[in-house]
């Protein structure tokens, strides 16, 4: 039985199962490669107002947990998988997908042809999508409502899922079974105090902070750069989240304030990573489909090794737009888009990918690590 509707707004149509809640949602319609985290997946910020496709065949095998969260609810429009699994099994399950998903009201739909699907999203591009998960499946007004969405890059969105409030984030990884083993790392014992701007912060970010020593003050989106600087921070975190960069110039003008008043080291990865080179002078581009999954080939050309990397962006870094202040450090093998910046003036170092990799491996995960040595230097400064 049909239960559910998939329509794009160049109006293909895609009947199912509606594994989810009941009702209709709309957003952009993007595609994740990762073969596993489909929990971490959901519950990333940085897809507010986005309809997820897993292209992995079989979903739902080991149910969902308390532990592997990202945020606090699931920040998805709606997912679209192939098969969801008839049982669930994990020492650490405590709820299947389905009703992970109708507990919080988050539509989905299933035994869609996930392959036709992707082949159309990389052929076309990201496009509005709506599904339909009722028992009157309306293929006309579904078409409306996804042509009526506005798109992500017309919403402001990190301040939709910023923290309203500032908080303290003292949680390592060590609570989970999760380990970054590393001899750097400072486990149980706060060194440094590092100002988290949160644009959609993912949770495995701050916890591999917390491993390597830092006490976190996570700072709502809109605060102001004198209220940071106020905190005394030994470093500056610009998170990953949703949304055009371009959108943020209240934003990218506290981030010049840092750049040229202070000298307090910063980190800014994935959206993070955006402004920083929007602040300095460079240019965004919108991708056809963007980079969703985690067995992305990227090149650090400071040492010329690959890692492989958890990815989830729509826009990039226009690599010919950087100022000569700042340094190419990384590159996508897929594509060669731009991956990673140092500045040549400034301790400030980002990354397009995500090293907390929650899912995804675990290679990148020294760009923490090169960040904390620029908050040691900074300290020794001082």
């Amino acid at each position: 039985m049909k239960t559910a509707l998939l329509v794009l707004e160049d109006g293909s149509q895609f009947y199912g199962k509606s594994i989810g809640a009941n009702g209709e949602s709309v957003g952009e319609i993007v595609f994740n490669t990762s073969m596993t985290g489909y929990q971490e997946i959901i519950t990333d910020p940085s897809y507010a107002h986005q309809i997820v496709v897993l292209t992995y065949p079989h979903i739902g095998n080991i149910g969902t947990n308390d532990f592997d969260n990202e945020s606090d609810h699931i920040q998805v429009s709606g997912i679209v998988i192939r098969n969801l699994t008839i049982i669930s099994s994990n020492f650490r399950y405590n709820r299947s997908l389905s009703n992970f998903l109708r507990c919080q009201n988050i539509v989905g739909i299933s035994d869609v042809d996930t392959r036709r699907l992707t082949r159309l999203i990389r052929e076309k591009g990201t496009q509005r999508a709506c599904i339909m998960a009722n028992s009157e499946l309306d293929a006309k007004l579904a078409l409306c409502k996804a042509c009526t969405f506005l798109g992500s890059n017309k919403l402001k969105l990190a301040y939709s899922v910023s923290t309203s409030q500032q908080y303290i984030w003292n949680q390592g990884t060590d609570r989970y079974d999760g380990k970054y083993s590393s001899d750097e790392i400072i486990p149980k014992k706060f060194f440094y105090r590092v100002v988290v701007y949160d644009f959609g912060i993912k949770y495995n970010i701050m916890r591999i902070l917390v491993d390597y020593g830092c006490l976190l003050i996570v700072v709502p989106a809109n605060t102001v750069a004198q209220e940071v600087v106020n905190l005394k921070p030994d470093g500056i975190l610009l998170s990953n989240g949703p949304g055009d960069p371009n959108e943020y110039q209240d934003v990218i003008h506290v981030i010049r304030f840092f750049l040229s008043k202070t000298n307090i080291p910063m980190l800014g990865i994935c959206l993070g990573h955006q402004l920083l080179a929007l602040a300095s002078g460079a240019k965004i581009i919108k991708m056809k489909f963007g980079h969703h999954g985690s067995n992305h080939p990227v090149k650090n050309v400071e040492t010329n090794k690959v890692m492989i990397t958890s990815q989830n962006h729509n826009f990039v870094v226009d690599i010919e737009t950087l100022p000569n202040t700042m340094k190419v450090t990384h590159i996508s093998l897929f594509d060669g888009t731009l991956q990673g910046i140092r500045y040549l003036d400034r301790s400030v170092i980002s990354f397009q990918g995500h090293p907390e990799a929650s899912p995804g491996p675990h290679d990148s995960v020294s760009i923490f690590n090169d960040f904390i040595q620029l908050i040691k230097k900074y300290r020794n400064k001082k």
